[in-house]
């Protein structure tokens, strides 16, 4: 089959079900965690403990129908609109700056009740227009200057605008998976690990220290309890959550945390709640299938018959994997705090639509891999 031509359905083969199973597994835990997590902070802001729940349950539904239109769209055709939405990307993020901040950060366009974070669009959108011109560059990836440093270059613009949005963790995570995505596409080993890696930690030092807060967050991730009342506070609370867990958690809906002592409980450290009513062994379930979701994800990428599905398999599964990795990271104490929500756990309407909306491509990408006519 040439990849240039219009899909015939009758080659498709069955989706990924392994991911299709373990995503919406996913789902219904995220659903029935964000009620659990939330009902006592929606019922004391918004005097009714549904409000979340209602919401979520919404964007679910959006987040779903997106995906089936995702799976029986041709990934092929992506590559058409990809420099469109790459250039739409632009003022989507500079929109962000004309309305107030939240947190102190500007992330979001509101509009009434809604909001929608371009940032968590951009992500993919670089994925998509990286898997697409790499696939055009063929062999030429094995340069430097040519090869690796316009998409770094490109990868770079894009997280420093949002990284002007004060919002270091979607800025990493991009510059994380371009840097993925350059090494499978035959990126040379001395250039991606003796030029490139170096110069990306060295960046990420800089910006943590040359920002007050952001230095005060490192500060703080070495020893909380040296401001336990302040830039501590969120981090502790979480190690409370997660030690009153112990093995098998207090039960469903009998948290502690959440009753106004964790900050929004529902968002970032949604991972916390889930190990003080859940347990390890609930924490280590939703581990499992993040591990075995990555796990489908990478066979596909490793199974798709053409480098662009490849690539775009990697790019999807990676924003995935990195950011699960990242918050189950932060929640723990491993790393320092930062806002990066659990994909599909964590409330959020622009982040569970999207991320749905890309799952649908990937499984799209493993429904071509099975049958091909040359």
């Amino acid at each position: 089959m040439r990849f240039n031509e219009p899909l015939n359905k009758k080659m498709l083969g069955e989706v990924d079900y392994g991911i299709f199973y373990s995503l919406f597994l996913l789902l219904a835990i995220g659903i029935v965690m964000i009620y659990s997590a939330s009902s006592f902070y929606a019922m004391f802001k918004y005097k009714n403990s549904m409000y979340y729940l209602i919401r979520q349950g919404a964007f679910a539904v959006i987040g779903i129908i997106a995906l089936v239109m995702m799976m029986k769209f041709d990934y092929h055709k992506l590559k058409k609109i990809t420099p469109y939405l790459l250039i739409c990307t632009i003022p989507l993020l500079i929109a962000v700056f004309f309305f107030p901040e939240v947190n102190g950060a500007r992330r979001w366009i509101k509009l009434g009740i809604l909001s929608f974070q371009p940032s968590e669009l951009t992500k993919y959108v670089v994925v998509m227009f990286l898997a697409m011109s790499i696939d055009l560059k063929g062999d030429r990836i094995k340069r430097f200057w040519d090869g690796l440093v316009p998409y770094l270059a490109v990868a770079g613009f894009f997280a420093a605008m949002i990284l002007a949005e004060k919002n270091m963790s979607i800025a990493t995570i991009i510059m994380i998976v371009t840097f993925i995505m350059l090494f499978v596409a035959g990126g040379q080993i001395k250039h991606l690990f003796g030029i490139i890696f170096p110069a990306m930690f060295s960046l990420a030092i800089f910006f943590i220290f040359s920002s007050d807060y952001r230095r005060a967050r490192m500060l703080n991730f070495i020893d909380p309890w040296k401001d336990a009342a302040g830039d501590g506070y969120q981090l502790i609370q979480s190690f409370y959550a997660l030690g009153a867990g112990g093995i098998t958690g207090l039960g469903l809906g009998e948290s502690r945390q959440k009753i106004l002592y964790m900050p929004e409980p529902h968002n970032d450290f949604i991972f916390s709640i889930v190990g003080e009513e859940l347990g390890l062994v609930g924490c280590l379930f939703i581990i499992g299938l993040f591990l075995f979701l990555i796990w489908r994800g990478i066979r596909v990428a490793m199974k798709a018959k053409d480098t662009y599905g490849k690539l775009l398999a990697v790019g999807i599964t990676s924003i995935i994997a990195v950011q699960a990795i990242i918050n189950i990271a932060v929640v723990t104490g491993s790393m320092p705090v930062t806002g990066v929500p659990m994909p599909f756990i964590s409330y959020g309407g622009t982040s569970l639509v999207i991320n749905l909306m890309a799952m649908g491509i990937l499984l799209n990408i493993s429904s071509q891999i099975e049958k091909s006519v040359t």
